[in-house]
């Protein structure tokens, strides 16, 4: 009797079948474990010699609690519990977290990693001596204000990020990506540059190449709320290219903020004001979201790209979408802090004519004490 004939090859799956083999295109697809959502940043770093290097340049400690945003499958997870006493990762992917909790467990390290299931940025912490994250590009601003402003910050973060957001944690006066951003990282913490990875060492591969940073929060932190630093920032940043005279005069949105914030002070300091109305013609500007300094020509070579959604106050976005209305009286309390908001810029720091993107960490240290002693807060 003739014997049967063997199929060549291991990827057909038969009792005969090599275990070595390699299986085929279809195999493979039906074995993977899930599609990466692009949508939430979900590019996992799949090259070894970078992973090893963003947890080097971290400089652990064996007591070291480490808070990890966004472990995917655990890749950098792995590394870090060779390093750290213990990791708390953030996962707002159930797949993602179920993947990196099965990696370890049964092992040692398993004990040693508990995965928050959830959104980091609407996630209580616990205390965390270093942060690393292979982070989601949709939420770098906000990861980096957040650790900014925790009441105890972690020694250092070594994050990965867009390499042009990256650029700008590193932005100096007069830099075309200098913001909000730049001059809030370089008050509260060191910023230092770790190594440049390319869209090649990510699956799947991003638009985008990265820029991987080491963030040091300063120790002692300056003294000064964080509240009012980054209030006066939101405003002189809303147009970064134009004067501070426009930016703080030249918008009645600005305008009223502050009469707001000054009525409170004055009413937790028992200030008396005098809230009448103002003798005199009806005032067209008031109400208007118009340059009052009429300086349009002097912007003709500029461009505003830090008109964004991240650096704009939610107060400014709701009025300027508003209708311009008719012209209003103004009342004396609008003129006082008029009055204050000029002699700040013009006569105690001299700063009315310069614009924002020139102005360096002194100026705004400048600015801020000025309007406090004032009583003009942003808080």
């Amino acid at each position: 009797m003739p014997k049967e004939k063997r199929k060549r090859g291991g990827g057909g799956g038969g009792p005969d079948a090599s275990p070595y083999a390699k299986p085929s295109t279809k195999a493979a697809a039906a074995n993977s474990v899930f599609k990466m959502n692009t949508n939430l940043g979900q590019h996992i770093l799949k090259n070894p010699g970078v992973a090893n290097a963003i947890v080097e340049k971290a400089n652990l400690k064996q007591s070291d609690h480490v808070l990890e945003v966004g472990p995917g499958t655990g890749n950098l997870t792995v590394l870090i519990l060779r390093k750290a006493k213990a990791v708390t990762a953030v996962e707002m992917d159930p797949r993602m977290a179920a993947e990196v909790t099965k990696r370890v467990q049964g092992s040692p390290e398993g004990k040693r990693l508990k995965v928050l299931l959830g959104d980091v940025m609407k996630t209580e912490l616990p205390y965390f001596d270093v942060c690393i994250s292979n982070t989601p590009y949709q939420i770098s601003s906000p990861l980096v204000f957040k650790l900014l402003s925790l009441p105890v910050p972690p020694r250092t973060a070594v994050l990965m990020f867009q390499r042009e957001f990256a650029m700008r944690l590193f932005a100096k006066p007069g830099e075309k990506l200098y913001s909000r951003l730049s001059v809030n990282v370089q008050m509260w913490a060191r910023v230092s540059h770790v190594l440049k990875v390319g869209r090649a060492n990510f699956n799947p591969p991003p638009q985008v190449d990265s820029n991987v940073v080491r963030i040091e929060p300063k120790n002692p932190r300056p003294q000064i709320s964080y509240e009012e630093w980054d209030g006066l920032l939101r405003i002189a940043f809303v147009r970064k290219n134009k004067t501070l005279r426009a930016g703080f005069l030249g918008t009645s949105a600005v305008v009223e903020l502050l009469e707001s914030n000054y009525r409170l002070w004055c009413a937790h300091n028992d200030v008396p004001i005098d809230d009448g109305p103002l003798d005199g013609p009806l005032d067209e500007l008031d109400g208007m979201d118009v340059d009052m300094d009429k300086e349009e020509d002097d912007f003709k070579g500029f461009s505003d790209p830090d008109l964004d959604e991240d650096e704009m106050p939610d107060f400014f976005k709701q009025t300027i979408k508003k209708p311009r209305g008719k012209g209003k009286r103004r009342g004396k309390v609008t003129e006082l802090v008029k009055e204050k908001i000029r002699k700040v810029l013009e006569d105690d720091t001299q700063l009315a004519e310069k614009r924002t993107r020139m102005c360096d960490e002194g100026d705004f240290l400048k600015l801020l004490y000025a309007f406090n002693s004032e009583g003009i807060h942003f808080a």
